[in-house]
């Protein structure tokens, strides 16, 4: 069984997370420029298998699309390119950074550690990579 990876696409930088091989534990992994986003992925692909590509999905509180979609529909499709074996899946994103604040201040990590929005975006992969798994439990695929 391979990991599952999530990406916090953003304009600037891309948090990244990933499970464990049985896919039971989200864990933050890394935040890259997002214009490198592509050369750690070449390299970490090559390294580890990888069963999904988990992909937050940026939605605005009316469900409408964000402005970062176009952005993130890009790079989906250049992942798809280049990685025809990997799946992608869109998980929702709404809340991720949010969610990323409050577990920084229940971490008791002091005011200047949560204004780092590099470790911001990492954890947001993680919330977004640990509400997908989730969202699988509570529903999984049917086996006929």
């Amino acid at each position: 069984m391979g990991r599952l990876l999530a990406i916090d696409y953003g304009k600037k930088r891309t948090g990244i997370a990933v499970s464990d091989p049985l896919q039971i534990i989200a864990n933050g992994l890394t935040t890259v420029d997002t214009h490198q986003l592509f050369d750690f992925l070449n390299a970490y692909l090559s390294q580890e298998k990888v069963d999904t590509l988990v992909v937050g999905l940026p939605r605005q509180m009316n469900n409408e699309p964000s402005e970062n979609m176009r952005r993130v529909e890009a790079f989906v499709r250049k992942f798809r390119q280049q990685y025809p074996a990997v799946p992608v899946e869109y998980s929702d994103e709404r809340f991720s950074s949010k969610l990323a604040h409050r577990t920084m201040i229940d971490g008791g990590l002091k005011k200047k550690e949560r204004q780092n929005k590099a470790l911001v975006d990492e954890i947001s992969a993680t919330i977004i990579l640990q509400g997908y798994m989730e969202s699988r439990r509570m529903n999984p695929p049917l086996s006929i």
